[in-house]
C-alpha cells in the first residue's frame, strides 16, 4: 500500500526536485503552504507522516504541530527548520515530535526519516525473523551440549529474551518455531532436573546452583554497607520474563548492578520455597528445627505465617541477630499506603525486607475469573499486566520516594509460574493434596513419564508428612488431574497459569541488585 506523506512548507515550490525524489521511491505526496490548510487537511484525510517546516507565516510549525496532535496523537510528525536553537529542540521534542531534521535537508536524509517511522515495524519484524533464524542452530546446539546448571540459566535467559523479541515479528510460523524449540528445552530441563535435584540438595553435597535456602546467604546479605540501608524486595510468583517487562520501570529511577537467577526449590510454591528464602534451610530441617510452626500441606493453618521469625532466627545463625531489621508484607492496597507513608522510616534500618503479594493473587484470579482469562490470555498479556500493575502499585510509588536516598536494592522472588496445557491423570487417596503442580500422599498412581516421583521425600530436602507418602512434580506444561470429574477440571484449568512442578518458567528466577543513580 502506497504511504501518504503530507508536506507542509511556505515555500513548497522549491521542493520540486525533493518530493519528484520521494514519488520515484513509491510515496504519495500532498502538499500544503501553511498550517491552517494542513491542520484542515488531516481532519478529513488519511495521512501516515506530515513533513512540516518550522518557521511559517501565521501558525508556526510547533503551533501546527499541537493542533495536529489535537486531531490525531499518533500521527508521526516531522519538524524541518533553520532553527538549532535548543529551547525549539526541546519544545519539538516535549511536543511528540517524531523527528526532528535541520535544513538543508537532502532527499537521502528525509526519505531515510520516511523509512524509518513508515517501514521501521516491517523492517524490524523482518531482521528479528532472520536473527532469530541464526539463533536457532545455536541455542539448539546448547540444548544438546549436557548444559550444566549455569549452562540452563544462560540457556533460559536467550529464551526470554527470544520470546519478547519474537512480538516485533509478524510470522506465525517463526513464533510457532520458537514455542516448539521452548518446550524441547523444558523437555530437556525436566531431564536435566531429575537427574542432578536430588544431589544438589543433600546435605553431604558441595556443589549446586545458588537455591532458595540459600539466597539470603550468597545474594543479599553480603551487599549489606555500613549506614547504606539495604532494601530486599520479594515480589511473589515473578517469572524473568516478567522482570524484563518492569526492569524498565526501575531502571528510570535505579541502576542496575546484576541481573542473575537463582533456582527455586521444590515444590515451586510459597509455602515451601518462600520459607526456604528466610529460614535459609530445606523444608526437612525447618520442620525439624520449628515444629510448631512449619505446616504440610494437609495440615490447617497458615503456611506462610513465620517468614519473619524464620528470617531473624537465620540472620541470628549468621552472626547478624544485631542488624537493625524490618519486615513488611504486603497483600493488600490498604498495606501498600500504608508502606508508602512509611519509607522514610525505613531508611534508618539497616535491612528491611518487604514481601509485596500480588503475581501470585493475579495467577489465582486469573483462574477463577472469566473477565482475567481474557485479560492474562497468554504470556504476552500476563506481562503487560504485570507491568501495568507495577507502575501504579504502591511499592512503585514507595520507591520513587526514596529514590534519591543512598542505599541499596535487591529485588527477587520465590518461584515462578507456567501455563498448563496438557492434563495428565493421578490417582490417589482422601489424603492426596489437591495442588496442579505437586502432589503428595500415599498410594499415588501416576504415569512415570510425566513426573519427578520421590518416594522418600528426605531425597528432594523435604519433611515426610505421613508414613509412605510420596512427592511428586509435573514436567513442562502438565498439570494433575484426578479421574473424577476429569473433563470439568481438564477445562477449568487448561490455559491458566500454576505453580508447583518442574519448569524453566518455575524454577529458574531472577535475582536483581541495583542502587541509587
Amino acid at each position: 500500500m502506497t504511504a501518504k506523506i503530507l508536506w507542509v512548507d511556505d515555500e513548497i515550490d522549491s521542493l520540486g526536485s525533493q518530493i519528484m525524489f520521494l514519488e520515484n521511491k513509491g510515496y504519495e505526496i500532498e502538499t500544503k503552504t501553511n498550517g491552517f490548510d494542513a491542520i484542515e487537511y488531516v481532519k478529513d484525510n488519511v495521512v501516515d507522516v506530515v513533513l512540516m517546516d518550522e518557521s511559517m507565516p501565521g501558525l508556526t510549525g510547533l503551533q501546527t504541530l499541537q493542533q495536529i496532535k489535537e486531531v490525531n496523537n499518533n500521527l508521526p510528525v516531522v519538524l524541518i527548520t533553520k532553527n538549532e536553537a535548543e529551547n525549539i529542540m526541546d519544545e519539538a521534542i516535549g511536543s511528540q515530535i517524531s523527528d526532528y531534521l535541520i535544513k538543508p535537508v537532502n532527499p537521502n536524509q528525509v526519505w531515510l526519516s520516511l523509512k524509518k517511522l513508515i517501514d521501521n515495524k516491517r523492517l524490524v519484524a523482518e531482521k528479528t525473523t532472520s536473527a532469530y533464524q541464526q539463533e536457532f542452530r545455536s541455542l539448539f546446539m546448547a540444548l544438546n551440549d549436557n548444559p550444566d546448571y549455569n549452562g540452563w540459566m544462560d540457556i533460559y535467559k536467550k529464551l526470554v529474551y527470544w520470546e519478547l523479541e519474537m512480538k516485533k515479528s509478524d510470522s506465525p510460523e517463526m513464533q510457532e518455531v520458537f514455542q516448539t524449540q521452548k518446550q524441547e528445552a523444558n523437555t530437556e530441563f525436566f531431564k536435566f532436573i531429575s537427574k542432578n535435584y536430588a544431589s544438589w540438595v543433600s546435605p553431604k553435597s558441595n556443589d549446586g546452583p545458588i537455591m532458595s535456602h540459600t539466597l539470603l546467604k550468597y545474594k543479599v546479605l553480603p551487599h549489606l554497607e555500613k549506614g547504606v540501608p539495604l532494601f530486599f524486595i520479594l515480589i511473589d510468583n515473578l517469572r524473568f520474563d516478567q522482570w524484563k517487562a518492569i526492569q524498565p520501570i526501575f531502571a528510570e529511577s535505579f541502576r542496575i548492578h546484576e541481573e542473575e537467577t537463582f533456582y527455586s526449590i521444590l515444590p515451586t510454591a510459597t509455602q515451601y520455597a518462600r520459607n526456604a528464602i528466610f529460614a535459609g534451610l530445606l523444608p526437612i530441617d525447618i520442620e525439624k528445627q520449628f515444629h510448631d510452626q512449619w505446616k504440610n500441606d494437609d495440615e490447617e493453618g497458615g503456611k506462610n505465617l513465620h517468614e519473619e521469625e524464620f528470617l531473624r532466627a537465620q540472620l541470628k545463625r549468621m552472626g547478624k541477630g544485631d542488624l537493625k531489621v524490618s519486615y513488611t508484607k504486603i497483600t493488600n492496597n490498604h498495606d501498600g499506603q500504608k508502606m508508602v507513608d512509611n519509607m522514610h522510616n525505613f531508611l534508618q534500618n539497616d535491612l528491611n525486607v518487604i514481601v509485596y503479594n500480588f503475581i501470585d493473587m493475579l495467577s489465582h484470579a486469573r483462574t477463577e475469573m472469566e473477565v482475567l482469562k481474557e485479560l492474562a490470555g497468554d504470556e504476552i498479556s500476563y506481562r503487560s499486566i504485570t507491568q501495568s500493575w507495577f507502575e501504579h502499585s504502591p511499592l512503585h510509588q514507595a520507591l520513587k520516594k526514596i529514590a534519591d536516598k543512598t542505599l541499596n536494592i535487591i529485588v527477587a522472588t520465590d518461584h515462578g509460574t507456567t501455563r498448563v496445557k496438557t492434563p495428565a491423570k493421578v490417582i490417589g487417596d482422601k489424603q492426596t493434596t489437591a495442588n496442579l503442580r505437586y502432589k503428595h500422599g500415599r498410594n499415588l498412581n501416576f504415569e512415570a513419564r510425566d513426573v519427578l516421583a520421590f518416594k522418600d521425600p528426605r531425597e528432594a530436602g523435604l519433611p515426610v508428612p505421613n508414613v509412605n507418602s510420596a512427592f511428586i512434580f509435573a514436567k513442562g506444561d502438565l498439570f494433575l488431574c484426578y479421574p473424577n470429574n476429569y473433563n470439568h477440571f481438564v477445562n477449568y484449568y487448561r490455559n491458566t497459569f500454576q505453580h508447583g512442578g518442574v519448569s524453566l518458567e518455575e524454577m529458574i528466577v531472577p535475582v536483581v541488585r541495583m542502587s541509587n543513580k
